[in-house]
């Protein structure tokens, strides 16, 4: 029983793929403007549905302006990133 394990060779490293810099960090930032946007939009629009609720006798237009307004504030949000 000899120890083999000093005598055989390392195996060699698998190759990755890197990705550019550049694309990781423009996939970074799409990860968070899309995310930022779902977030924004849904908390915009369950305000709009509340008012919509509570103060206009539920017409629709609160909960698109409120959806409209989370959309907008990601994308601000997304674009000076």
């Amino acid at each position: 029983m000899a120890d083999n394990s000093s005598t055989d060779p390392a195996p060699n490293p698998v190759a990755r793929s890197s990705r550019p810099v550049s694309e990781a960090l423009l996939n970074d930032k799409w990860d968070h403007a899309i995310s930022s946007l779902l977030i924004r939009s849904s908390l915009g629009l369950s305000f709009g549905v509340v008012f919509s609720v509570l103060l206009f006798k539920r017409r629709a237009w609160p909960a698109w302006v409120g959806l409209g307004f989370g959309a907008g504030r990601a994308w601000e949000e997304a674009d000076g990133r």
